[in-house]
């Protein structure tokens, strides 16, 4: 491990913190946002920039599942149009892949 990497340790589980290269922004909130972050993050007990960095985390891990779940379909659908002739078999095939995935969420 490297020295500057922070060592977190619980309950006998080790977790390795590497920090990651940060780039400062500036972004323009609306006053009443801000507020409601604010009270938000004091209720987490964490603060505004905290808060705001875990709801673009959790936006960004949205969207890249989002993305790689129709990376998926599509692949699928190029193997099945490998393998059967009838586009209506195919698009039935899709639509019920989508319709199971939609159950989990």
């Amino acid at each position: 491990m490297n020295k500057n990497d922070e060592l977190l340790e619980e309950d006998g589980f080790q977790l390795a913190i590497k920090p990651r290269p940060m780039e400062a922004v500036t972004l323009k909130v609306p006053v009443d946002t801000l507020q409601e972050l604010g009270r938000i993050a004091a209720v987490r007990d964490m603060s505004v920039e905290a808060l705001m960095k875990l709801y673009v985390g959790q936006g960004l891990r949205e969207e890249l599942a989002k993305r790689f779940g129709e990376r998926v379909l599509e692949s699928t659908a190029s193997v099945l149009s490998r393998h059967l002739e009838s586009e209506q078999e195919i698009n039935a095939i899709l639509r019920e892949i989508q319709l199971e995935t939609a159950q989990v969420e």
